[in-house]
């Protein structure tokens, strides 16, 4: 299944897409998408659903974060070779974990706004794994068992903020809308391998990136049964797992967006994103 929220910022209403590209409405079945409603009964009784039997939602509404209640917002550094050797930095020999805040989660095609005193807000593609039920402690083999799906992550970055001005990297990945998610969560039965998925990422229509998870040095499994060692992972967490080559910061010379820039990206099966970019005023 394609889940997804829809409907204006903080009034988004659940939904499902059919098999022709349309959005059917789910609020009679579930509250939204998030915590208990991604969990796995409550999947399995989406499952059961004939999407042609659900309200079919007119036009072309705005897309929201394709899940709500998200307690940790989960990011993986370096998790690519080849793009920890742009940023001049050796392979971690464990994953290296910080936190987005959740307040920078927007929508796929929400504006992306470049913080007061920015000079280096870069772009970086990343797949999303969206935890369905607690996990604790869990083994690498039975790790996707605790996963609802997966979705595209955009982790905005703010290099200045992230590495000049001293401290960990929170502070320059956790500016407003710099976690666009979606545009929607899709289920892990659609996804035959998280680690055979390919990413891209064009500004203004060129292109930057174009890698894949086969080249993720800790993969989708490992990264959930590693993180449950250290603290519980719940539903609507999102772990965002590392970005392929390709970041305005490994250019020569580096490139960095500016208002009025286009951003595009996404990640084969889990659609894609397109955001403008503003000053944030």
């Amino acid at each position: 299944m394609k889940l997804l929220r829809y409907g204006a910022p903080g009034a988004e209403k659940p939904a499902m897409l059919d098999a022709d590209g349309q959005i059917r409405d789910l609020s009679g079945h579930v509250s939204d998408i998030g915590g208990k409603d991604i969990d796995p009964a409550a999947l399995a009784a989406l499952a059961k659903l004939d999407p042609a039997s659900l309200p079919l939602v007119s036009g072309t509404p705005r897309i929201g974060p394709c899940v709500t209640g998200t307690g940790k917002f989960i990011c993986i550094g370096l998790n690519y070779a080849d793009h920890a050797a742009e940023s001049g930095m050796a392979v971690p020999p464990e994953p290296v974990i910080f936190m987005k805040a959740t307040s920078a989660i927007v929508g796929p095609n929400d504006d992306l706004l470049i913080p007061r005193g920015s000079e280096k807000t870069d772009w970086e593609v990343e797949l999303g794994v969206v935890i369905g039920k607690t996990a604790k402690y869990v083994s690498e083999a039975d790790a996707l068992d605790y996963v609802a799906g997966y979705c595209t992550v955009h982790d905005v970055s703010e290099r200045a903020f992230q590495i000049e001005r001293s401290g960990q990297w929170t502070k320059g990945k956790s500016c407003d809308t710099f976690g666009p998610i979606g545009p929607w969560l899709v289920t892990k039965d659609e996804i035959a391998d998280p680690q055979n998925l390919n990413l891209w990422l064009k500004v203004n229509g060129e292109t930057a990136q174009n890698g894949s998870t086969k080249t993720m040095v800790y993969g989708a499994a490992f990264l959930v049964s590693y993180l449950s060692q250290f603290m519980s992972l719940h539903p609507g967490d999102i772990i965002s797992t590392g970005t392929p080559p390709g970041v305005g910061m490994g250019m020569k010379p580096p490139r960095y967006l500016k208002a009025g820039d286009i951003v595009e990206l996404g990640i084969e099966g889990l659609g894609s994103q397109k955001q403008t970019t503003r000053a944030d005023i």
